[in-house]
């Protein structure tokens, strides 16, 4: 279980650290077209480093249903509305909006799968949507700032939600990892039809980028993306969906730390307090405080 938690804590660093780099990758290109080539390219690379581990094999007609599925969810409607809504809004904003994908991911769980939460991961998943309040609120940004860029994360994060319901599903049946690939290949063309459509001519774009601009598109498709998504949608499998998005909550942590090292933003003490409470609410809600507990009580004491 533990290696898991630590997977987990990792894909959030990879997450974490992409929301700035997609920022800036939306200074040279407009937002569609640079997630679809993005989401292709790392549905490529997942497809190459599972070909190595001999697990390729064609889905069932059952399992492309889950496939199209999570595609939509997780990939068209997540990535297409989180780069629309970081093309208006900032990335603190965004951090906040982002932040809510615990809670979410608690309540539709319950309502959809019946998988209820116990009350210290409820308290946990509490305790850390405080913590980011507290680290983006001390960044200056009110509720009252909030427009359509906004609107617009908040959609992704609930799409994203949903497709961690339907990833559950499928992985009884078919290896989350292969998942993966196959609803980033298939996502990616959706985004490339809607690219074309609606930014005709960006394509061109391509060739007039910085050499920097391939570096970040490469890390960010690469790790962020593939190694990230293949990382969490097999801990889903694994743990469920409530567990795995307590460790969303990171992604605060580690998008603020990244802007601070790499962009040079001052991280406060209410920052540091934020973060504090992250942390608490991640090994509260995601089971590790309770896994530790009932261990302690199951290991017999040395006899004198």
């Amino acid at each position: 279980m533990w290696k898991l938690y630590i997977l987990l804590t990792i894909t959030m660093l990879l997450w974490g650290l992409n929301l700035p780099m997609l920022k800036y990758l939306l200074i040279y290109m407009n937002p569609v077209t640079m997630t679809a080539f993005r989401i292709l390219t790392a549905g490529i690379t997942v497809f190459i480093i599972l070909a190595a581990f001999k697990i390729v094999r064609l889905p069932t007609k059952k399992e492309w249903a889950y496939i199209v599925g999570g595609a939509v969810l997780n990939v068209v409607f997540h990535h297409y509305f989180l780069n629309m809504g970081l093309f208006r809004t900032t990335g603190t904003n965004a951090s906040l909006i982002l932040g809510t994908g615990p809670v979410l991911t608690a309540i539709c769980t319950a309502l959809i799968l019946r998988n209820y939460p116990t009350k210290i991961q409820w308290i946990g998943a509490a305790i850390g949507f405080i913590g980011i309040g507290s680290v983006v609120l001390a960044g200056g940004e009110s509720l009252a700032g909030l427009q359509i860029g906004d609107a617009f994360v908040f959609i992704s994060i609930l799409a994203q939600v949903l497709s961690f319901l339907v990833i559950s599903k499928a992985a009884r049946t078919l290896d989350p990892r292969l998942l993966t690939a196959y609803m980033l290949i298939v996502g990616g063309l959706i985004l490339s039809v809607i690219s074309l459509i609606q930014e005709p001519g960006e394509l061109i774009k391509f060739t007039t980028v910085p050499s920097s601009f391939w570096v970040i598109f490469a890390t960010s498709a690469i790790l962020g993306t593939a190694v990230g998504h293949m990382l969490y949608n097999y801990s889903i499998g694994q743990i469920g969906p409530s567990k795995a998005a307590i460790f969303m909550n990171l992604n605060t942590l580690f998008a603020l730390s990244g802007s601070a090292l790499f962009l040079g933003e001052i991280i406060t003490g209410s920052h540091l307090f934020g973060f504090l409470l992250i942390i608490i609410g991640v090994i509260l809600g995601s089971g590790a405080a309770e896994d530790l507990w009932k261990k302690r009580k199951t290991t017999p004491k040395p006899s004198l």
